[in-house]
């Protein structure tokens, strides 16, 4: 139900005309402006199957500042699939980038793939080029709770082609959640394949220690977990995956299924960081050790601490035998490495129901579990000071200081403004899909449509997503995280509700498929949605299979400024990148 005031439509012009001309759509901000960034040779390199797990290469701020060059490149592999990544003039493959709340962000990325043709144009004010080409790329924060103006995290007109240079300078808020997020190009009809082709790196927003202190010095470790095409296209079911699963850029590739190696010193307790940075894999993550379920702790998902929104500014954690990590989601937990006796020890992903008509997602080894010398926990050894190295990204900083005010504290208590139901839908033989609001008629998405919802600045929403297909989708928002309040008809359909996430902030959330039975109800998740925050313009929600979003499974949401600040200064309720 859309409870917007009439009052509010009545100012939706001028506000709109604020956030446009408070908006600077130009190619090069003055303060970014630089030469374009070579080639960088021999690009997106990939590790052997059954090699040891390494945190990727790492960068952190410094001053406030993390100022990062990206060269945009692909190749070819020996299976003929393409690859892309975002390299550094140094030659690090997509770099994990560490910031502190309040930082700047500024990558200047110039595209150094082949120039294709033109796909499609985008109406103004472009940021960027005006058309989209299938090699065009741009940069999304997925997770973060930042501006959705040019030059931040802006992904409906922010278009680089080809020999093209483009300057982000992204505000981390100072209130952001510290956690893991991560980055990959958004260009529509064209994030499925980049995703595929490995193009993606994880974000950590420091602090976590001054959350939950248990962590400071802990060791860590950054997984991600991306997919790719499985070689010789072979019929997916049953054994077969539809996609195969890569941990840190080292394959687990059907049919051998080699697993990667993780190190661990025995029964030293590590944090690990998981990123789901792939385009349709859904994982349900277990730790065996002689095929019993391990004890897991986790202490955060999609970036924000477990239970640090109640006002106590301190996390709680969740213990579980296993975690559900939906297509884009993060989760971060402790694991405590096998002891001696141990026999056999693995990171495993449970095989997924995702529905009649949806991929298959088989039990799978990601990585066997080793037991290390003492000399590999030395080598980890934390720093209170963080370098811009590989061996400071090895440990969670060893000093906690104090927690600041969370991004979205007691939004549990606050009056909700307005209530919405959306949801999923296909038309499978057309290979089209849809994310609609209830009373709309269902349309694939074009980046040049007007918004499907409209609200204002310092709405709490709660939406009902529902899902009326025979597959499984996973909703995301932009620039947002949202209050998990419940989850319905998911045991009358046979697959049953992750109660654990219940009363968290997530960005991204997994819906389960329908069964088709007409007496079932759709299986449906209902959510706080938080506007209270600085953040006003358009951004998107979707769903995070991206060849779902691709073909037309998202749409616009616009807020336009509270009242009082759309009647006073320009810039009032935006935030500005510096």
């Amino acid at each position: 139900m859309n409870c917007i005031a009439v009052a509010s439509r009545c100012v939706l012009a001028a506000a709109m005309m604020a956030i446009f001309q408070a908006t600077t759509w130009s190619a090069t901000p003055p303060a970014r402006q630089k030469d374009r960034v070579a080639p960088v040779a021999n690009p997106c390199a990939r590790l052997t199957a059954g090699s040891v797990v390494e945190n990727p290469p790492a960068l952190f701020s410094r001053g406030g500042v993390l100022s990062v060059d990206f060269s945009y490149q692909t190749t070819t592999d020996l299976d003929g699939r393409s690859l892309f990544c975002f390299m550094t003039p140094d030659g690090l493959e997509n770099p994990t980038l560490h910031v502190q709340p309040g930082d700047h962000l500024q990558i200047n990325i110039t595209n150094n793939t082949p120039a294709t043709p033109v796909e499609m144009q985008v109406n103004p004010p472009h940021c960027g080029a005006s058309a989209i080409t299938d090699s065009s790329v741009s940069l999304h924060f997925h997770g973060t709770n930042v501006s959705p103006t040019c030059h931040q995290d802006e992904v409906l007109h922010t278009v680089i082609n080809s020999g093209e240079t483009f300057a982000y300078d992204v505000l981390i808020p100072k209130d952001e959640p510290p956690g893991l997020y991560w980055y990959h190009s958004h260009i529509h009809m064209y994030v499925e394949p980049t995703l595929l082709g490995g193009a993606s790196g994880v974000i950590v927003v420091e602090g976590i220690q001054n959350l939950v202190p248990a962590l400071a010095g802990m060791p860590q470790r950054i997984l991600v977990v991306r997919d790719q095409e499985v070689a010789n296209a072979p019929e997916p079911g049953g054994s077969v995956p539809t996609n195969d699963i890569t941990l840190n850029h080292i394959p687990i590739a059907y049919p051998q299924l080699t697993p990667a190696i993780i190190q661990i010193p025995s029964g030293e307790r590590q944090l690990w960081r998981v990123s789901n940075s792939s385009a349709s894999e859904i994982l349900d993550l277990q730790v065996r050790y002689d095929g019993t379920p391990q004890p897991l702790q986790i202490v955060a998902l999609d970036g924000v601490p477990t239970g640090s929104q109640d006002g106590t500014r301190q996390g709680t954690p969740i213990h579980a035998k296993h975690v559900l990590i939906p297509t884009a989601g993060r989760a971060e937990f402790i694991v405590q490495g096998p002891t001696a006796s141990v026999g056999t020890a693995a990171l495993v992903t449970l095989a997924v129901d995702t529905g009649p008509d949806g991929d298959s997602d088989p039990e799978r080894t990601l990585a066997t579990i080793q037991t290390a010398s003492a000399q590999t926990a030395s080598a980890r050894a934390p720093s209170a000071q963080p370098a811009s190295s590989a061996a400071a990204d090895n440990a969670v900083p060893a000093q906690a200081g104090a927690p600041w005010k969370q991004r979205f504290e007691k939004l549990a208590e606050a009056p909700v403004t307005a209530q919405r139901t959306l949801y999923f839908s296909e038309n499978n033989p057309l290979g089209q899909f849809f994310i609609t609001v209830e009373g709309a008629t269902p349309r694939l998405f074009d980046p040049n449509d007007p918004p499907s919802i409209v609200t204002t600045q310092g709405a709490v929403e709660d939406w009902t997503i529902e899902n009326r297909t025979l597959e499984n989708h996973e909703f995301h928002t932009h620039q947002n995280h949202f209050l998990v309040l419940s989850q319905d008809n998911f045991e009358v359909n046979g697959t049953r509700a992750d109660h654990r996430i219940e009363g968290q902030f997530l960005d991204t959330v997994q819906v389960p498929y329908w069964d088709g039975n007409p007496t079932h109800p759709f299986p449906s998740v209902t959510f706080r949605m938080d506007f209270r925050g600085l953040d006003i313009g358009d951004f998107v929600y979707h769903c995070h299979i991206a060849e779902h979003e691709d073909n037309g499974m998202m749409s616009i949401i616009r807020v336009i400024p509270a009242p009082a600040a759309a009647t006073s200064t320009p810039t009032a309720g935006r935030r500005t990148a510096r």
